[in-house]
């Protein structure tokens, strides 16, 4: 055996991330790993890579064990991966980029620019490329700079290829090209895992596929003989009938209508829904599908060039945050620490920051006003905190994200957008958040809600919309909805 993970555990905080997961790779082996949003690919990856450090288990290369591993330790011994956006650098040439990691360091050196032209050249060959090693590497389409990547791999030993997601944004043409290469890697001996959410592909290039689910091996089969539904079946094959209990209530007029709402920066086209007073509204789809780019569009983060926006009634233009906020639509990002709150700012600062109009008079902050307005959606929304002048950074990840939620619900929007609102929260944070949305709704607010986990878009969702590569594929009742149909929706398979 090539590659062999055994026992692999992995916890953040109170999720645990992997369990017990088991692994292996065979020299010359394609090797798929597929499991929707969530299942624990991504963290398997970075223990593989050395990036992150398992709680337990044991990886071994070559009936060897990986001690102390980290990416340049799993470099060194032959193991590369690469992502679904290629790691180049633009005003570098091709030459240099594959230099890079492939030859010695020390600031005295002398390069040898023949030589280094003519070693990325021999490494690209390898693969039957003759892109030119003086090239620069901001000029080569997205399949060229996968194959720069691959011949960099080649120059250190290579092993052991990941390929994250590598079709996901080729043609066909291009998709055939990267599979010559993938075959031709496949000859030499080297061990390829392989990851992507095209189901279809799997026949023509794996030999076999894991299944990983929540953290956990699923099945492991041959490739061959193995259809897509199948597949699917394994991946979301979970009783969901007692998971995220959805609370009924009163569902009233539109409040959101989006009619042919189309941005071609965010990459959206064709976007029509509609969102009712008291609904929450489910938005699935896989990575890439444009979830995040529609709740950015409909922000005004990213405007749009085409469609029309009616929040309760009247059509709005969203150009700018600000412009959003006053038509009354909130929106709770998806990277909470980044976007979402601001750790070192306290409690009430971060639960006001998007009202200092209402209680600032002539340039001055009314603090009375501010701590009273902090102190009504701390309390209501049960925010475990210290007071309202602790940090919120000192605060835990679910604690936070009612700091953010609290900070939208203090404009008084019509509409709610939440993208994400339980990544990478505990089980018990997730419960008092899924609350939260229901008495919002109860009251009268119209939720889009963004996931990538489906237990919470089919456990919280009056109805559920797919989207794939910027499209809206379809919208779902609640009754008709199952992991299977939406995950089918998501990979194209039906609309």
């Amino acid at each position: 055996m090539l590659l062999t993970a055994a026992g692999i555990e992995k916890r953040y905080g109170g999720v645990r991330a992997l369990k017990h997961v088991s692994f292996d790779l065979q020299p010359g082996e394609v090797h798929a790993l597929i499991g929707e949003n969530g299942a624990g690919k991504s963290t398997l990856i970075k223990v593989l890579t050395g990036a992150v450090q398992p709680d337990a288990g044991t990886v071994e290369l070559e009936g060897h064990a990986v001690l102390n591993n980290s990416p340049s330790v799993s470099r060194a011994l032959g193991i590369a991966a690469i992502y679904q956006q290629p790691q180049t650098f633009p005003d570098l040439s091709v030459a240099e980029n594959i230099a890079l990691v492939n030859e010695p360091g020390g600031l005295t050196r002398k390069v040898d620019w023949k030589a280094r032209r003519e070693q990325a050249k021999k490494l690209l060959a390898e693969i039957g490329s003759d892109i030119d090693p003086d090239r620069e590497a901001g000029t080569l389409s997205m399949p060229e700079q996968q194959i720069v990547e691959i011949a960099k791999a080649l120059g250190s030993n290579l092993k052991v290829l990941i390929l994250d997601e590598p079709t996901a944004s080729l043609t066909d043409r291009e998709t055939d090209q990267l599979f010559r290469v993938i075959r031709q890697l496949r000859e030499r001996g080297t061990g390829l895992i392989y990851i992507s959410h095209r189901l279809e592909e799997l026949g023509q290039i794996a030999d076999r596929v894991t299944v990983l689910r929540d953290g956990e091996t699923i099945e492991t089969r041959p490739a061959a003989g193995t259809d897509s539904r199948t597949l699917i079946r394994l991946m979301a094959g979970r009783d969901l009938s007692a998971v995220f209990p959805k609370r009924v209530v009163p569902i009233g007029a539109p409040v959101l209508e989006v009619r042919g709402l189309c941005c071609e920066e965010a990459g959206i086209t064709e976007i029509s829904f509609d969102v009712r007073a008291g609904e929450i509204f489910g938005i699935a789809g896989l990575v890439g599908a444009g979830r995040t780019q529609l709740a950015e569009t409909l922000f005004g983060l990213t405007p749009a060039d085409g469609g029309t926006v009616r929040v309760a009634g009247t059509e709005v233009h969203t150009k700018n945050p600000r412009e959003a906020i006053a038509a009354g639509i909130a929106y709770v990002p998806e990277d909470r620490r980044s976007n979402g709150v601001v750790g070192e700012l306290p409690v009430r600062a971060n639960t006001t920051m998007a009202v200092l109009d209402r209680i600032s008079s002539m340039g001055m902050l009314d603090y009375g006003a501010e701590r009273e307005l902090a102190d009504k959606w701390v309390q209501a929304l049960s925010v475990k905190t210290d007071g309202i002048d602790a940090p919120v950074g000192s605060l835990s990840g679910g604690n936070q994200q009612k700091v953010s939620i609290a900070r939208w619900i203090a404009t008084e929007p019509k509409v709610l957008i939440l993208d994400e609102p339980t990544q990478g929260i505990d089980v018990g944070a997730k419960s008092e958040c899924h609350k939260i949305m229901c008495d919002l709704a109860e009251k009268g607010l119209a939720i889009v809600m963004i996931s990538s986990e489906l237990p919470e878009i089919l456990g919280m969702s009056d109805r559920i919309a797919v989207m794939s590569k910027g499209r809206m594929h379809g919208i779902l009742d609640r009754a008709d909805a199952t992991s299977e149909i939406i995950l089918e929706m998501a990979l194209g398979a039906k609309a």
